[in-house]
């Protein structure tokens, strides 16, 4: 594990990566012996524990989406592709893929490694340091970040190792979905507490500022993030557990609690200390991603002016200047077959040191509008939460929204692919932009998500998530499916299916996940939140 690690930090270009290593032996060292605070404190008045733990922070906060390596495989070839925001122009394994629904077992496992041995290897690290008790605000941002990481994972699987995580090299008993989720929204109310606690006792110190790659140290937009990141959680159970949601989402919206994000300085980004944007270099020195259909068929109908930001135009002669997405499924050619379709923009939104976004003002509007369309305390008026949404959108993107906004006719377009017929559909959706009031709450959560899809972009694993929550937007269907009838085309994919690798190593424990998961071990089982009945 300790080998897995290294590689790990050394991968991601961290200055802080060999200190980070020495400080992880030295903590384990150190944790069996008596005196170490006798022999570890600094006359000078510098907490040596603080400064070892602290250079751990840096690595869990970069592998929550990792370098390019491990980004494309934890989330950029299935979240991503599966949300509808892109699609690969390069035909891996003979088009054989996760994109045609033939799941890689090869791709898939290395969402549990980079989860397991680049995240709570570190966080079980800082806790066995005794961080819970001599530094609760460290421990606050770690149990935020483990909570971020861990919701990424359950997200794509279902049940997973959770509680006794790291406890047994023999067999690691796994979690219900349930569970997981009941211990994520009490470990996000020890970090709130913790965090606001510490605000409260020593204002405008910033303790943990050398070590932060999202906030620079700032403990309130820690809060901010951990309670909207509350709110997301607690929206995903609507259909499932529809009185916790509430519960949930209105603790997240009380402003004694510390409050949520609202404007585009409170996005929670990581970025620095090295590390840079994979979604850079996947686009333009391995060509690997491109527009995806859905974007196309959305942003082109809407005139949506945040498309240039997001997308180049395409490059082939046909087309050239024109948006062009691929559709999910495709058999796509060897390139640079469909290398001339639209990608991903480097120059703007995926320039090497743009921050990869875990979650934005724009998407707690949204949360905050379908909230209030629900009735629930705080959320306010769904109309303006909705509206404002967009408004923090092209703010963060530097555009103007307010045509956009009264836009009550635009609608998605159809999309059609210039190098195969086959892969042409007809718009899936006919939602236009504008509000309105009279409309029935199912519509209005359609605009709602569409929207919040739009904005949230290029953040695949949430989307992926809310289209499987909610089935909104509406998606192309997958043009072929590999699946041998697994997966439903039309229904689309659920999760991925577990690593023939926990078979192999935790067999007895991960039969025992597949019969809380309640179905076969595939992508066309559902999720625990994931519940076939109307949002309504």
């Amino acid at each position: 594990m300790m080998k897995t690690y290294y590689k790990s930090i050394i991968r991601n270009g961290s200055k802080y990566c060999i200190a980070a290593l020495l400080s992880l032996m030295l903590l384990e060292f150190t944790s069996c012996t008596k005196n170490f605070e006798k022999y570890n404190t600094d006359n000078t008045g510098l907490n040596s524990k603080q400064f070892q733990v602290g250079l751990i922070y840096p690595a869990i906060q970069t592998a929550i989406f990792g370098e390019e390596g491990n980004y494309q495989l934890d989330q950029n070839l299935n979240a991503d592709c599966y949300s509808g925001y892109m699609m690969s122009a390069n035909p891996f394994r003979g088009n054989i893929n996760n994109l045609t629904y033939s799941l890689v077992d090869g791709w898939n496992q290395q969402i549990f490694i980079d989860a397991y041995t680049s995240s709570l290897f570190d966080i079980n690290a800082i806790a066995k340091a005794g961080t819970k008790t001599s530094q609760p605000d460290f421990w606050g941002i770690a149990l935020i970040l483990k909570v971020e990481t861990f919701d990424r994972l359950t997200d794509k699987y279902g049940p997973v190792s959770y509680t006794a995580s790291g406890k047994s090299v023999v067999s690691t008993p796994y979690d219900s979905q349930q569970s997981v989720y009941q211990q994520f929204f009490l470990q996000l109310d020890t970090a709130v507490t913790s965090l606001n606690s510490f605000v409260a006792a020593n204002p405008g110190k910033t303790p943990f500022q050398a070590y932060d790659l999202v906030y620079n140290g700032d403990y309130k937009e820690w809060i901010k993030f951990a309670n909207s990141l509350r709110l997301r959680l607690a929206m995903h159970l609507v259909k499932v557990d529809a009185a916790t949601a509430q519960t949930q989402a209105q603790k997240a919206l009380d402003p004694a609690n510390g409050g949520v994000l609202t404007v585009n300085t409170d996005n929670a980004g990581i970025s620095g200390g090295g590390y840079h944007n994979p979604l850079n270099v996947i686009t333009s020195s391995w060509t690997d991603i491109s527009m995806g259909a859905p974007l196309e068929s959305f942003m082109v109908g809407y005139n949506d002016p945040r498309l240039p930001k997001y997308v180049s135009p395409a490059t082939d002669p046909r087309f050239a200047g024109q948006y062009k997405g691929i559709r999910i499924g495709s058999l796509v050619t060897a390139k640079p077959g469909y290398s001339g379709y639209s990608i991903l923009n480097t120059q703007t939104a995926f320039t090497s040191g743009s921050p990869m976004l875990m979650m934005t003002a724009a998407e707690v509007w949204f949360l905050k509008a379908e909230a209030a369309l629900r009735g629930w305390t705080g959320a306010g008026d769904a109309q303006t939460d909705y509206t404002t949404g967009i408004q923090t959108s092209m703010q963060q993107w530097g555009v103007s929204g307010s045509a956009y906004i009264a836009d009550v006719t635009s609608k998605p377009v159809a999309y059609i692919d210039p190098s195969n017929a086959i892969n042409n559909s007809p718009a899936v959706s006919t939602i236009t932009i504008g509000w309105d009031p009279a409309a029935a709450n199912e519509q209005k959560l359609e605009r709602i998500i569409t929207q919040k899809w739009l904005a949230m972009y290029p953040e695949g694993q949430e989307a992926w998530t809310e289209y499987r929550r909610t089935g909104y937007p509406k998606l192309f269907p997958v043009v072929n499916n590999n699946s041998n009838g697994t997966i439903d085309s039309q229904t689309q994919i659920r999760r991925l299916a577990y690593p023939q690798n926990e078979y192999t190593t935790n067999g007895t424990e991960v039969k025992k996940a597949v019969q809380l998961l309640g179905g076969a071990d595939n992508g066309g089982t559902r999720l625990w939140w994931d519940v076939s009945k109307p949002n309504f």
